[in-house]
């Protein structure tokens, strides 16, 4: 058996996934683990989690692949310095952070408890932006596609097109350093108060509340150039002063890089706790729309040039679930694939996958169609993590579970549902997931303001029966990342208001019988009950990783206002006569 371990280390979404004999075994975050959202460091637990759960002991593993090299580009980096002459001070923080890479080997024999000469894998770095592409294309459904890897950067470039064929791709163009679609959304995402790292959802949660008043600005900070796009460096700092990146425990920490010009012209930048504004509101359209236009025209040259009907979308920028779901509509391509963990954390399995395609020269026989490679827990796991805490629980199995569970739904309860193996990526898919009525108009005030404790504008994912698609939504494509946003239709959206996002939107995950029986039994029992085959859909949490193990959920139902949580086959109830009493304070209205 051929082994190969993946790692994303020392950027964002640190995670580590195995890969043997060409298929995904599993794959997890490593802020799963440290409960430190985007981790950054090195993904030792992740590693240690990959091994013992494909039964493997470190000596055992032929290949270790690492999505990043910091020798690529080399001469681009050069020429860079040469030309811009960057401060002393980048230049330093560059290195430092660099230097962390260094001798990853021991790093890696460190992690696992074993002296580096027990290791026989032979250790490979990966370029990132290869890593991405081979995250998107090599495990797709795709035998031939157009591939558009684009994020902020990652050994030097922010972008790459190909076209894929096989086991193999042709580069068609890349930019590189300064010039980054994923940089201008971050450097506004900091500016409009948003700081922390992966932020960016927010803005785009805030877009639909506004009108596109600064189109014209943002159009003169990117523009589109050729078959690719530059950025108006006037409006920036970085490529003078660097990105200054800090880690506090793993967590990465950015610090604003927009220019004086920036605030000059679009106002001053919103200081945190102050009230968002329409003007706020405004800008965030302003960018979104500016940036689906810089992604449809790369999206749009690239297919001149493949002709392809298929296309893999890939890095951080692929998480824009909006322009992902204008792109079938506004190109030429027909159809598209998301993977998921399409940001950093996929580069993991990426650069497994490189390595057993690209390296070794193996055949391609996996696809990912589902995305639940993480943790999982069994019944008396979880019996017992409720038992530890002495609350009272009712054991159900099968049809009754799926009926009580719905019995609370109807009744206006927010359930938290943990099942099976956990996601990987940023989203919970129906195995760490709360759920609620779509259909109550005042379900998003209640998990926003008292389970989440976070902004009242941020929306909630339908996920919908697959089958059910194109009576709900006026596109009908699979999507089961919740990569994509797509209309609702007219008709129907006054009958799940909880999921309508304000423009008549909804960033929906389509739910397969074959990927998550379960899940999918359960939105069946009810649509039955109901005549709607779909459920509200967020993540396990409050502020935190998604939660992993039975213990992390059963402390985020008693910290929230959360009514229920169903671990396994097992109900707990807030609301039973016999619920102990110094766990009965709500959260207050």
């Amino acid at each position: 058996m051929s082994t190969i371990l993946g790692i994303n280390a020392y950027h964002g979404d640190a995670s580590a996934a195995i890969v043997c004999d060409g298929e995904l075994v599993a794959a997890i975050e490593e802020e799963r683990f440290n409960r430190i959202k985007h981790w950054a460091g090195f993904p030792a637990e992740s590693t240690r989690w990959c091994l013992e759960t494909a039964g493997l002991a470190a000596q055992d593993l032929d290949h270790v692949a690492v999505s990043f090299d910091p020798r690529a580009n080399l001469l681009k980096r050069i020429g860079f310095v040469l030309r811009n002459r960057p401060s002393l001070d980048s230049l330093l923080d560059r290195f430092r952070r660099q230097g962390k890479t260094v001798g990853l080997e021991e790093q890696f024999a460190n992690a696992v408890g074993v002296a580096r000469s027990e290791l026989k894998a032979k250790f490979h770095r990966i370029e990132h932006h290869q890593a991405h592409v081979a995250a998107g294309f090599l495990i797709s459904p795709f035998d031939e596609a157009a591939i558009l890897s684009i994020d902020g950067m990652g050994d030097f470039t922010s972008t790459l097109t190909a076209h894929g064929k096989g086991t193999d791709w042709t580069e068609h163009d890349r930019v590189h350093y300064p010039h980054s679609l994923g940089f201008l959304y971050t450097a506004i995402t900091m500016y409009l108060g948003f700081p922390f790292y992966g932020d960016e959802y927010k803005v785009m949660g805030l877009a639909p509340y506004g009108e596109p008043e600064f189109a014209d600005l943002f159009r003169k900070m990117v523009r589109p150039v050729g078959d690719t796009f530059e950025l108006n460096l006037d409006y920036f700092t970085h490529h003078k002063q660097g990105v200054r990146m800090t880690w506090n425990d793993g967590a990465p920490i950015v610090q604003p890089f927009h220019s004086l010009l920036l605030e000059k012209q679009l106002g001053p930048m919103r200081k945190k706790g102050e009230e968002c504004t329409q003007r706020h509101e405004n800008i965030s359209k302003s960018l979104q729309v500016v940036t689906e236009e810089i992604i449809m025209h790369l999206l749009n040259r690239l297919h001149a040039k493949t002709w392809c009907p298929n296309v893999c979308l890939t890095g951080g920028v692929a998480m824009n679930s909006v322009a992902n779901g204008k792109v079938t509509a506004e190109t030429p391509f027909q159809e598209t694939y998301i993977p998921a963990g399409a940001a950093d954390n996929g580069t993991s399995f990426g650069a497994a996958f490189y390595v057993w395609n690209r390296i070794l020269g193996n055949t391609r026989s996996f696809v990912q169609n589902h995305a639940y490679w993480g943790c999982e827990a069994d019944g008396d796991t979880c019996a017992a993590a409720i038992r530890g805490i002495g609350l009272p629980f009712e054991a159900c199995g099968g049809e009754e579970l799926l009926d009580r569970t719905v019995d609370l739904l109807l009744e206006g309860k927010v359930v938290g549902w943990f099942q099976g193996k956990m996601e990987f990526g940023a989203r919970a898919l129906g195995n760490r997931t709360l759920l609620a009525d779509p259909r109550r108009t005042d379900m998003r005030d209640i998990i926003n303001l008292r389970i989440k404790f976070r902004e009242r504008f941020r929306p909630f994912a339908p996920s919908i029966l697959e089958e059910h698609v194109d009576d709900w939504f006026e596109v009908d494509e699979a999507a089961p990342y919740m990569e994509k946003v797509f209309p609702i239709r007219p008709d129907q959206r006054a009958q799940i208001p909880a999921v309508t996002h304000v423009d008549g939107s909804g960033r929906l995950q389509t739910v397969s019988k074959d990927s998550n029986p379960l899940y999918h039994a359960l939105i069946s029992r009810f649509h039955e009950r109901t005549g709607v085959p779909l459920v509200l859909n967020t993540s396990l949490n409050e502020n935190e990783p998604i939660v992993r193990t039975p213990a992390e959920a059963i402390s985020c139902f008693l910290r929230t206002d959360m009514d229920a949580v169903v671990l396994g086959p097992y109900i707990v109830d807030r609301h039973r006569p016999d619920f102990p009493e110094r766990y009965r304070k709500r959260i207050a209205a």
